[in-house]
């Protein structure tokens, strides 16, 4: 894995920026070591300086020796990397792109955000906020990402746990590309405000975004075209240019359609046990009775379940005698608005086919990918540090992680390896570089390294990234 490693970090010359930005040998090979370990030994800073010293070849590949290096060292070398955050990025920008001939027309933008171990008082970014992990307990940092179509990074910048994800737009605008052809950005319903759209309008980008519009009013005669199919799901999509000359494409996905009746179903039922609760009250000793009192309580009710409630017509009967209720019931209102399973995706591209404009949608998920590998094998969540440029510093190490990760797979892609990270470190983690140690005639010791037999699947990764089957030769010292 070490050598699979550092051959990308040398192919994308990261090495060699390091250098120009001023660090010293000894601080480069630790910035080396500690984006290697975020791939090969995901875990903390912590665990990072004992796995540099005490478990990896890296240091015999790059002729150096990690067994002095102190984590004090480790942490600052976190600092610098932080400090160089731009350049850094512009430079694998630049590199990649002439590396593996990336267009660039089309850029994904999305946010994520993980979660604190501790209190974060130290850190002003450390906010309580809706968690992709459902962890509502942890204060969070957001990560806002943008890539290119092939899932390269371009820029990454680092947000308050609770930060409005449309107003992060403007603050990335300047990373686009300054050419005089724009590219499309893509994003989800999160970012495609109408501020936001009017913004890459003015700025002459092309957008496709998803409609945030909760209502969706199906214009009449449109024919949906299959544009996926799979096992499970399908996906319908019909164009239709609005009187703004903006194409609106509405799709239809029989998962989505499944998913939605399932969460209206569990919350309507839900709504009408409490409806039911409430009549069953007008009958209890010391239950609600009085009229007001019950209008009271059906308006909290309708409060708590507002997703559903509106599709209710509640009646409330008076017994002009006693002034209380002594009958509530809840009748669903017809249907009306688009049916189950609809969305709305917006685009200033005229003339795309349904399938086009989706297919091009449809590239979000690789940011998404890029999200989930950050989280599950490189290891961003949870964060342990308490400062905020500590925080920062673990968030950036992970998505210089992610370039090399990124350039490794593409490269085993085209020679047709499609393994996810954790399947090829895994099956990386069994070639070794071993110490044969003898004693000689003379009394003196022998010690040869030299790497294990590679099996089939080490050589077939090697062949791909162009690299040798014995990482790092043969070394013999006589003492």
């Amino acid at each position: 894995g070490e050598s699979v490693v550092l051959g990308a970090i040398r192919e994308l010359e990261l090495d060699k920026k390091l250098d120009e930005l001023g660090f010293t040998r000894p601080q480069a090979e630790a910035a080396i070591g500690v984006i290697a370990a975020r791939l090969l030994a995901p875990a903390s800073e912590r665990a990072t300086h004992l796995w540099l010293q005490n478990s990896t070849s890296l240091d015999d590949l790059l002729g150096a020796s990690f067994q002095a290096l102190s984590q004090d060292r480790v942490y600052k070398v976190f600092d610098m990397l932080l400090r160089n955050k731009a350049a850094i990025e512009q430079h694998l920008a630049d590199r990649e792109r002439n590396l593996f001939n990336l267009d660039e027309k089309i850029l994904l933008y999305d946010l994520t955000n993980t979660f604190f171990e501790g209190s974060c008082k130290f850190n002003k970014k450390g906010k309580f906020g809706v968690s992709k992990e459902k962890r509502s307990d942890c204060r969070l940092v957001t990560l806002a990402l943008l890539t290119d179509a092939e899932g390269f990074p371009k820029k990454s910048e680092f947000f308050e746990g609770n930060v409005s994800e449309p107003g992060t737009l403007s603050m990335m605008l300047s990373s686009l590309s300054t050419s005089a052809k724009k590219p499309i950005v893509v994003a989800d319903a999160g970012i495609g405000t109408d501020e936001n759209i009017q913004r890459l309008r003015d700025n002459g980008y092309h957008y496709i975004v998803v409609s945030r519009k909760r209502k969706i009013d199906i214009p009449d005669g449109l024919e949906m075209t299959e544009v996926r199919s799979s096992k499970q799901r399908t996906i319908s999509a019909a164009v239709h240019v609005n009187e703004c000359a903006e194409t609106e494409v509405y799709c239809h996905s029989t998962a989505k359609e499944i998913k939605e009746r399932q969460i209206k179903n569990r919350f309507e039922r839900r709504f009408e046990d409490e409806l039911k609760k409430v009549h069953a009250s007008l009958f209890m000793k010391n239950g609600t009775k009085k009229y007001e009192k019950v209008i009271e309580r059906i308006g909290r009710l309708k409060e708590r379940h507002a997703r559903v409630a509106y599709r209710y017509e509640i009646s409330v009967e008076k017994d002009e005698a006693t002034g209380n209720a002594i009958r509530v019931e809840g009748i669903m209102k017809e249907h009306d608005g688009a049916p189950a399973g609809y969305y709305m995706i917006r685009s200033s591209i005229v003339g795309g086919s349904e399938r086009e404009i989706f297919d091009i949608f449809n590239m979000l998920l690789n940011i998404e990918d890029a999200f989930r590998s950050m989280k599950s094998e490189l290891g961003l969540r949870p964060v342990h540090h308490q400062i905020e440029f500590r925080c920062d510093g673990h968030l950036f190490i992970t998505v210089l992680a992610y370039h090399v990760l990124n350039a490794i797979q593409t490269k085993l892609r085209e020679a047709g390896i499609f393994h996810n990270w954790a399947t090829l470190r895994s099956r990386l983690a069994s070639h070794y570089r071993l110490t044969t140690s003898m004693k000689r005639f003379d009394g003196k010791m022998l010690y040869i390294r030299k790497p294990s037999k590679p099996e089939e699947c080490h050589k077939l990764i090697y062949d791909a990234l162009g690299l040798s089957h014995q990482p790092g030769g043969v070394c013999k010292t006589i003492i």
